[in-house]
């Protein structure tokens, strides 16, 4: 039974310290636009291909 409560304190504080991460994230403004990440991505690899056009082409099957 000893353990059970020992699960059940835990389990509460890492709720607990997930919800307040999550509020000090709000707060920061880290989920201000997250749709942005993957256009980073995009704009980094299409300079890549322009910058070194040999050795990202991939071949065609004829």
């Amino acid at each position: 039974m000893e353990l059970t409560w020992v699960t059940i304190a835990a389990s509460l504080c890492m709720g607990l310290g997930a919800a307040m991460l999550f509020v000090f994230a709000v707060k920061k403004d880290w989920f201000r636009d997250i749709e942005d990440a993957k256009y980073h991505m995009f704009w980094a690899e299409l300079q890549d291909l322009v910058d070194h056009p040999d050795t990202k082409q991939e071949k065609k099957c004829p």
